[in-house]
């Protein structure tokens, strides 16, 4: 996030980015916190894709090498 803000509104702080209200929190300890930790998570490579493998459902029918 690059451009945000934190302001001070009554008894909570305000966390605003792009000029919009995204995060209400009681500390501004702790919103500088969320908004650091999300800005490391946007930084970071995303993970690859992994696709499910399909999984064997067990079946009733008998197995052709098997049929004498």
């Amino acid at each position: 996030m690059k451009n945000y803000s934190i302001v001070r509104i009554g008894h909570e702080y305000v966390v605003q980015a792009d000029a919009q209200n995204v995060l209400r929190v009681a500390s501004r300890r702790r919103a500088a916190w969320l908004v650091s930790r999300a800005a490391e998570l946007l930084d970071a490579e995303p993970r690859p894709q992994i696709r499910p493998t399909a999984v064997a459902v067990p079946s009733i029918e008998r197995d052709p090498s098997e049929v004498p």
